[in-house]
Order: structure tokens, then sequence, then C-alpha cells
């Protein structure tokens, strides 16, 4: 079996509130490339997932999404300058370092899909 033909892989994101969820995801700088039958493809860069009309709540509340970023605290201080927690009610942890190795800070969606944004410590700003 030839198993080299894979081309991306992408994650189906559920939302409880879809139009909440693609303002919210259009805050956080990802574009809405389409949306066919409650599903939304949304992209950033070379990054992008499935964003799904409707809940199940179970698979929201257990749901984590990794970004791995350029230069971390760019991108909470952007995050924190939108004032999303605000327009959005969702909250965003600090910047940390984590013993695996990477710099991160978490976010939830408005249907509590909890984000990790990180970078690894080898890359982006202060990287020798």
């Amino acid at each position: 079996m030839n198993i080299s033909g894979a081309l991306e892989i992408k994650v189906f994101v559920p939302a409880k509130n879809f139009k909440l969820s693609m303002a919210f995801y259009e805050a956080l700088g990802f574009e809405v490339v389409s949306i066919r039958h409650g599903v939304a493809l949304l992209s950033l860069g070379e990054c992008s997932f499935l964003l799904r009309d409707g809940d199940v709540t179970e698979q929201s509340g257990n749901c984590m999404m990794h970004l791995l970023v350029d230069d971390v605290d760019a991108w909470w201080q952007y995050l924190s300058d939108a004032e999303l927690g605000a327009r959005f009610e969702v909250r965003m942890s600090p910047v940390a370092d984590q013993p695996w190795g990477t710099r991160d800070f978490k976010l939830n969606d408005p249907s509590g899909v909890l984000w990790h944004i990180g970078q690894h410590p080898d890359t982006g700003a202060g990287a020798a």
C-alpha cells in the first residue's frame, strides 16, 4: 500500500454559535475561505481548520488545538489589545514557559475549545 499520497489533515471544531465563533476567529486573524452546509473553512497562512455549526458540548469542552507561531509574545499582545475577553467572553492566560520546552498561552474560544498558542524555544523572537 502506498501511503505517501496524504495531502493534508484538518480538524472539525464545534461551534455553539456559528456566527459568533466565525467573528471570534476572524478577530484572531483567520480568513473565512468558504462556508458550505454548516461548515466553514478558516485559514491563517498555511494553517486551516473546519468550523462546524452545531455543538456537542462534550466535544467542545474536550477539544484542544495547538497553533505554533513565530513570536508568541507578539501574538499575546495583539490578542490582548484586541480585548477578546470583553468582546467574546473568553479567557486568555499569560504567556508561560512550559516544562516540555514551548513558550505558550491558552485561549478559550466562545464554545469552550481550548487553544494553545505558542512557539518553540529555538524559533521566533529572541531565538539565538
